[in-house]
């Protein structure tokens, strides 16, 4: 397979592409990645909520120079939603319109690409450029068996059959993401298929980096101790722990409100955004946090 431009040609050129674009990989997530873009064979990126899965995919676009093409799934998606459907209203009105100039449209005149809408998975095989498109395939585990065989299909062998259309293929097939938060099994066929990765929460000096880089009007001090704040937190039986998502959320939060370093006024104005459950709440408060965070 050839190599455009626009890809990096090693691991090294990846990393660096990604640090460019704010995203902190460690060695493990890039090769990944790497593999992902130089196989194009999909990858499968698992980890807790707010750990950045969804981040990695729209990072690797824009390393690349593609577009990221986002299908967000959910508990009955089906192929018209992921892949293409017809435009209706616009056939009916055409219809319409040939019937008042005295003209008949046949299923030739009716069934081309100017009515057909294109969904994210047939817009990624359709992908012009030097660069494949990325294709982020985001909380498979939301769907249903039925969507995932879909998907086996498709992924495997990177066509497409509309019946009134033909089949469409690709010479540049698109760097597949598929995310899961784990709320469940995503099923052996589809994982045999995928390189696979686990996302975990990150260490506290990489927390760090991610923090300042994301919001730079924020004082070290604040940076510091928030991100200590979201491993405390971490360690606590709280129903939903905090991802480095939440944490951006909250060290915005409390820029925002000029709050130079994290105490307790702080902590309580904008508990809201980094606990999004009141028993995760009040647990937080009812801890030594800010001790537990320095």
């Amino acid at each position: 397979m050839s190599n455009p431009g626009h890809i990096p040609k090693d691991l090294p050129g990846l990393r660096q592409a990604l640090d460019q674009h704010d995203y902190l990989a460690d060695l493990a997530l890039s090769t990944a990645l790497f593999c992902a873009l130089s196989l194009r064979q999909p990858l499968l990126l698992e980890g807790e909520p707010g750990v950045g899965k969804t981040e990695a995919a729209k990072a690797l676009a824009a390393a690349i120079g593609s577009p990221l093409l986002r299908l967000q799934c959910y508990e009955g998606i089906d192929s018209s939603e992921a892949l293409y459907e017809w435009d209706y209203p616009r056939q009916l009105l055409a219809i319409r319109l040939a019937e008042g100039s005295g003209r008949h449209l046949s299923d030739g005149d009716l069934f081309t690409e100017q009515y057909l809408i294109q969904r994210p998975l047939f817009q990624a095989l359709r992908h012009q450029g030097d660069s494949p498109a990325v294709l982020l395939i985001d909380e498979i585990d939301r769907a249903d068996d039925e969507f995932e065989a879909f998907l086996l299909e498709l992924l495997g062998e990177k066509t497409l059959t509309i019946p009134e259309l033909g089949t469409f293929s690709t010479k540049n097939p698109p760097v597949v993401i598929l995310t899961s938060n784990r709320t469940r099994d995503v099923h052996d066929a589809l994982r045999r298929r995928c390189l696979y990765h686990w996302i975990d929460y990150p260490p506290l000096e990489v927390a760090i980096s991610i923090l300042r880089r994301k919001v730079p009007g924020a004082t070290q001090q604040l940076v510091e101790t928030t991100a200590g704040a979201l491993g405390a937190m971490r360690s606590a039986k709280l129903h939903k722990p905090p991802g480095i998502a939440e944490g951006i959320d909250w060290l915005e939060s409390l820029r925002l409100l000029g709050f130079s370093k994290l105490d307790n006024q702080a902590l309580g104005a904008t508990i809201g955004a980094v606990a999004k459950y009141r028993e995760d709440q009040e647990a937080i408060l009812s801890m030594d946090l800010l001790h537990d965070a320095s």
